[in-house]
């Protein structure tokens, strides 16, 4: 009984490749699928202009501004609709996709309805961009080698990034913003921010980047990879933590405790009885107590994770309580679909009911952003997409498991990525800066991109089934 609810929250049950096949609509674009045969760009090489445009996101992100951004996420949504309208009826849905759709039609619901359409309904363009972009990201990432390829460039730019946040940390940086309440022992102490300006910024950036280098340690073969994705998860855990973010520190926790569960649950079969019984156990009790040991013997560390319990005597929290409670009156007037989407719709409403000398830009949580922007009903369909991203990863890494397929490792990275950011996301929200929001629908992507590719069969004439 359970199961079988189970199965259809996560809509396991859907054969989305079916109602492409018999779709009027895609009938219609016949000329179009022509057109495409006769191309012989697409034909030989369309994979590989979307692996190049896609690749160019994640290589120039962190350098350049988020007007070039978005000028390359619409070049992915062009080209991802021009290959959809002219593709043949088949695989590449899946439940994702379809929890996807639901989510923006709730957003652009919630942006007819804003009391700031106008506002509101730049930051739907800015969502869509991105969900064209995981679109474009579902299909380029079912070819293994493509993947490969994505994964490897995000990488080694991880490693550029986080070379300069290491120089920063020797040789000093200036703060660009009160990133540090001015009264507390770690005034003093550098935070690093690399090339991206902000230090919470900075961690959630280098979130998927740690636990994706831990991936590549097992799916690279030859040992100069291995000893390349080594220097990357070092270089890039500890950057991350001199970021000083509590809220990278947070998201990092999540995700160790969850890539413990997941490696250990991959790597059952091949243990002893004793170790099948008691390896989580004995492996997330030894994480805890490093944990605990670290924050007693690291100095830094131990104060910025002791300023969590200080209470409105911390400068950060005693603002972010503020605001919270600003924006919680915001959802008790708007519950049903929110103020719309963005920013901008946000910076409109936000000041009708901000505390005196709190301003702010954002909610400073994920989870409260997407209730003021999308009421009840948006956070809801956000959550189910959720459901079904983890539901569907989960169930697609049994498969896996079973042939030991070392790309199962990227799938738990993915896994493991998506609940750290969601730990970060419970306090800040960079997570929808260009940045780190092109990374987060590149990890549902990831997720996506693994289910199984079924050929769906061509319909047949309609004289035939009369």
């Amino acid at each position: 009984m359970l199961n079988s609810i189970w199965q259809q929250v996560t809509l396991n049950q859907f054969a989305l490749h079916q109602w492409r096949a018999v779709s009027l609509i895609h009938r219609l674009l016949g000329p179009l699928r022509q057109w495409r045969q006769g191309s012989i760009l697409l034909q030989q090489g369309e994979d590989w202009i979307g692996l190049g445009l896609v690749a160019l996101v994640f290589g120039l992100a962190p350098f350049v501004s988020t007007t070039l951004i978005g000028i390359l996420l619409v070049a992915c949504a062009g080209f991802w609709l021009l290959l959809t309208l002219t593709d043949e009826a088949g695989g590449g849905l899946t439940p994702v996709h379809l929890m996807v759709a639901v989510y923006w039609g709730v957003m652009a619901l919630a942006t007819a309805l804003s009391p700031a359409r106008s506002a509101a309904l730049v930051g739907l363009i800015r969502l869509s961009l991105n969900l064209l972009l995981f679109l474009l990201l579902a299909r380029v990432l079912r070819s293994p080698r493509a993947r490969n390829w994505l994964l490897t460039v995000y990488l080694l730019v991880t490693v550029v990034v986080s070379s300069y946040g290491m120089r920063q940390w020797f040789f000093g940086a200036e703060a660009l913003a009160t990133w540090v309440d001015p009264t507390s022992a770690t005034a003093n102490v550098t935070r690093v921010y690399s090339y991206l300006g902000n230090p919470n910024l900075l961690a959630s950036y280098l979130l998927p980047g740690v636990f994706l280098a831990a991936a590549a340690l097992m799916v690279w073969q030859t040992w100069p990879q291995k000893a390349l994705a080594l220097v990357t998860f070092g270089l890039n855990s500890t950057c991350l933590i001199l970021t000083g973010s509590r809220g990278g520190f947070l998201g990092i926790l999540a995700g160790g405790f969850a890539l413990i569960i997941l490696l250990t649950h991959w790597w059952r079969p091949k243990f002893s009885p004793f170790w099948r019984r008691w390896a989580l156990w004995i492996v997330l009790g030894g994480t805890a107590a490093f944990v605990v040991v670290a924050v007693a013997l690291v100095g830094p560390i131990r104060q910025r994770v002791m300023s969590v319990f200080a209470g409105r005597q911390d400068s950060s929290n005693n603002f972010r309580l503020n605001v919270w409670a600003a924006v919680i009156d915001m959802i008790r007037d708007r519950p049903i679909l929110g103020i719309g989407p963005g920013n901008g719709a946000f910076n409109q409403i936000y000041p009708l009911y901000q505390r005196p000398r709190f301003t702010a830009l954002s909610a400073y949580s994920v989870f409260l952003e997407l209730l003021v922007e999308a009421g009840f009903v948006g956070f809801i369909s956000f959550m189910w997409l959720m459901v079904v991203t983890f539901g569907q990863g989960w169930q697609q890494l049994q498969q896996l498991r079973q042939r030991q397929d070392v790309q199962g490792y990227w799938l738990v990275a993915a896994l493991v990525s998506m609940a750290a950011m969601l730990g970060h996301g419970l306090v800040d929200t960079v997570w929808f800066r260009p940045q780190v929001s092109t990374l987060w629908w590149l990890m549902v992507a990831l997720v996506a991109s693994y289910y199984p590719v079924v050929q769906a069969a061509r319909p047949r004439p309609v004289a035939e089934l009369t």
